[in-house]
């Protein structure tokens, strides 16, 4: 993941950012790609709109029963009453303040993640007596939780498949809307390498953090032998049992900060999404006016409402519905947005097969199990929609002189900026 991050911040950050001012100046993903391909009957628009309504509020979703799981194993409170309150407030405040606030509050939400991901499983190797413990202690669970393959013995086409899939999540980096506006959002081509170094030096900080709080929760579970009923809340479960409560309470607000954070800024995506690119399509007026401001507020509410409704049992784990749409993002947008700014004879219709292709095979692929179908959707999704977007540009494209002016000078500058 760290790699894909890295790659959709050198490859796709400078010239997302500079495209997206010389194309409209657009301000969400698909006015970009309509106004790429000049879709004048914005259907560009209203599909990738819809298709982002209906990922997001399944990652919406996923965040919301991230909050009834947080409540349930960290305060004693019901799944369901913890759900409510984490949608409520993320609400709230997205509402009221909207993409400044998501903003402001995503620097101290990060920061408060970056501190718990170091400390929670620094102090948990402290707990077992140091590396070489832990190493005993995972190895007494079970020999081969080391190994990245597992039991060798038992190495086999799962194997390859588990791990194909897992390599693919880095793919999906490209297509993340959530992300991507990030980028439209710089004030300069200039500020990405210097938004990249402190973006990937987070990132890897926190990764690490996240994979070594699994492993430390291994072995303090099996040194102090406690069993641990929810895997998915050994983060929470690790802050209570190692620090003091006034510790521990931030570990947990840290938590809820990852939670929330991430629902904000899903919810103003989609927001953005409803009213530049759904209601936009379909009438001329202002939507900077006060009535879009009201639209795009009842959007977020409509989004959350529904998102609360699919998490109002919890059925599914967190990372299914993770997966799930970060890889509906990640083919329906990833191939497209590739192609967009490094291929100028992309179309309309490309664009358009290459969404419809990634989604739909999202919903295919992911409900098939067993043989080729166990590998994640993200590998062949990819390929596919890639190749029929190349294909299907490849029969429809004219040259158009807009289109070839406005990637030249899309290149010019990235170039420039490179170069100074």
């Amino acid at each position: 993941m760290t790699i894909g991050a890295f790659l959709n911040w050198k490859f796709v950050a400078p010239r997302l950012r500079s495209y997206t001012k010389v194309s409209s100046d657009s301000i969400t993903i698909p006015s970009f790609l309509g106004s790429r391909v000049r879709d004048t009957s914005r259907i560009i628009r209203v599909t990738s709109g819809i298709i982002i309504m209906v990922f997001f509020t399944f990652y919406v979703s996923s965040g919301m029963v991230a909050g009834g799981v947080f409540f349930e194993s960290s305060l004693g409170y019901d799944y369901l009453t913890g759900m409510l309150v984490v949608a409520g407030v993320t609400v709230l405040y997205t509402l009221v303040g909207g993409f400044l606030a998501v903003s402001w509050t995503d620097v101290v939400q990060g920061t408060m993640m970056l501190l718990a991901l170091v400390f929670v499983p620094l102090v948990g190797l402290i707990h077992v007596g140091g590396p070489a413990a832990m190493i005993d202690e995972i190895q007494a669970v079970g020999p081969h939780l080391l190994n990245p393959i597992g039991n060798p013995a038992a190495f086999s086409w799962l194997t390859i498949v588990s791990i194909l899939s897992a390599v693919s999540w880095g793919l999906d980096y490209f297509g993340q809307p959530h992300i991507l506006v990030r980028f439209m959002a710089l004030r300069t081509v200039g500020e990405v390498k210097s938004a990249r170094r402190f973006g990937i030096g987070w990132m890897i900080l926190s990764l690490i953090g996240a994979v070594f709080t699994a492993l430390v929760g291994i072995a303090v579970y099996h040194h102090d032998q406690q069993a641990l009923p929810d895997p998915e809340a050994v983060f929470i479960t690790l802050g209570q049992l190692l620090f003091h409560p006034l510790i521990a309470g931030f570990m947990l607000a840290a938590i809820l900060a990852a939670i929330m954070s991430t629902i904000s800024s899903q919810l103003l995506v989609t927001s953005s999404a409803i009213v530049e690119d759904v209601y936009h399509a379909f009438t001329s007026r202002d939507i900077r006016s006060g009535l879009g401001v009201i639209i795009s507020r009842l959007s977020v509410l409509a989004v959350a409402l529904v998102a609360c409704a699919l998490s109002w049992e919890q059925n599914e784990t967190i990372l299914d519905l993770v997966a799930f749409a970060w890889a509906g993002f990640g083919l329906a947008f990833g191939p497209v947005i590739l192609l967009s700014l490094y291929w100028r004879k992309l179309t309309k219709g490309g664009v358009l097969t290459g969404m419809l292709v990634g989604a739909i095979t999202v919903g295919i692929w992911g409900s098939l199990d067993g043989g080729v179908f166990d590998v994640y959707e993200m590998l062949p999704g990819f390929t596919f929609a890639l190749l029929s977007a190349v294909a299907v540009s490849l029969a429809t494209y004219r040259p158009d002189a807009v289109i070839e002016s406005e990637f030249d000078e899309m290149t010019a500058e990235v170039a420039t900026t490179a170069t100074s």
